[in-house]
């Protein structure tokens, strides 16, 4: 009887292991039940969450579990983004979304990869990455559905802005084969029949039509621009239903208090960062924005390759204009003061170390003055409106 029990108990701490490669039309799963070395490798089509569920009562069925054993899956993050988490989890299924810079790769020069060959590597490290083995692979933070969609306004507005430079470049650059140098302001168009080319001939008929046409999408764009913006400020003023909502864009209003910090840029850093994620020290934060160093020590090689660059690429990318900006509306905190003393009067390439360093001392200053009320030593605030 003992035994019988012994071997039920077992029956139900089985877990059956799961990995997924994905793409566009069929999706390949692996699995494993942490006993035999071979991995089961099946194919589906892409999305099909029903042959997801087939497939693993028939992993189940071949590796002698039960049918309501745990099933832990994960798969490599990408361009389907957090879906499949989201649908796995709404069917009971343990997800975990991998960070792909993170997984383990061959090195040989030449190396075979296929999607079987993938998928299969990857439910070995899942299972041994929950083993205890933490270094085989990193994890990736999935936000809620609601954060996720939050991000999608700013992100909307940083394209139009990459789309208003390329309207106006575009411009200037027809032009510009004409021997006409001029910038494309608000009243471009008033003054685009008094240009002359080189030889002062007025524009040639068709190229005009073109820049017209260029400058109106350039004008379409200014309207969004300034529609997404104000829609910002909408949502900031207004009184929002919800204590989570509400919580994020008074963060937002915190952090636009603090002078050299504008609307924009808080409400990036809330939005992609401080509104939804949750670090326990500042090792985790600068980690988290690729701020963290990369140290290089075999042998006599010793060396400093500079930051990792793995994290959040627009937030890394908005502290460093954030800490230029820093060092001239705050030039009486201890950070700016500390740059001055130690980076200011180097080189070029020192100043550009040490303004890094100021980015990655001021996120952390960003981060306890949200969580803890602590303003940066010496900063000023806006005076509330």
């Amino acid at each position: 009887m003992e035994n019988q029990a012994a071997v039920v108990e077992e029956n139900n701490a089985r877990i059956l292991y799961l990995a997924f490669e994905l793409s566009l039309k069929k999706w390949k799963l692996g699995f494993m039940d942490g006993r035999s070395p071979r991995v089961r490798v099946v194919t589906i089509p892409a999305g099909d969450l029903q042959a997801v569920g087939r497939e693993i009562q028939k992993a189940r069925k071949h590796f002698g579990m039960l049918e309501s054993s745990r099933v832990i899956s994960c798969y490599e993050a990408g361009r389907e983004g957090f879906w499949p988490d989201r649908a796995l989890k709404q069917i009971g299924i343990e997800n975990h979304v991998v960070d792909a810079s993170s997984i383990k790769v061959n090195r040989r020069q030449r190396r075979a990869k296929t999607d079987r060959l993938d998928v299969e590597q990857l439910v070995k490290q899942l299972l041994r990455y929950l083993r205890g083995e933490r270094d085989e692979m990193r994890m990736v933070r999935v936000p809620s559905l609601e954060a996720e969609d939050r991000r999608h306004l700013h992100r909307g507005l940083e394209t139009l802005k990459e789309e208003r430079k390329q309207h106006r470049v575009r411009i200037q650059s027809l032009l510009i084969t004409h021997g006409i140098y001029v910038k494309v302001g608000a009243r471009f168009s008033k003054h685009l029949g008094e240009l002359g080319c080189w030889n002062g001939e007025p524009v040639p008929a068709q190229l005009r039509e073109r820049i017209e046409a260029e400058y109106h999408r350039l004008q379409l764009v200014e309207v969004q621009i300034r529609e997404i913006e104000a829609r910002q400020k909408q949502q900031l003023a207004a009184q929002v239903s919800g204590a989570a909502k509400a919580a994020v864009e008074e963060k937002v209003r915190r952090l636009g208090r603090l002078v050299g910090v504008g609307l924009g840029s808080s409400w990036i850093f809330v939005m992609e960062l401080f509104g939804w994620r949750v670090f326990r020290n500042r090792r985790e934060l600068a980690a988290a924005v690729g701020l963290a160093p990369s140290p290089y020590n075999s042998g006599d090689d010793v060396r400093e390759q500079g930051i990792s660059r793995a994290g959040n690429s627009r937030i890394r990318k908005l502290l460093i204009e954030i800490a230029w900006a820093w060092l001239r509306f705050q030039p009486q905190t201890n950070l700016s003061r500390w740059y001055e003393q130690r980076f200011a009067r180097a080189g070029k390439r020192m100043r550009r170390v040490g303004i890094v360093a100021v980015a990655r001392r001021l996120v952390i200053d960003l981060w306890r003055y949200l969580e803890e009320g602590i303003i940066p030593e010496g900063a000023k605030l806006r005076l509330a409106e």
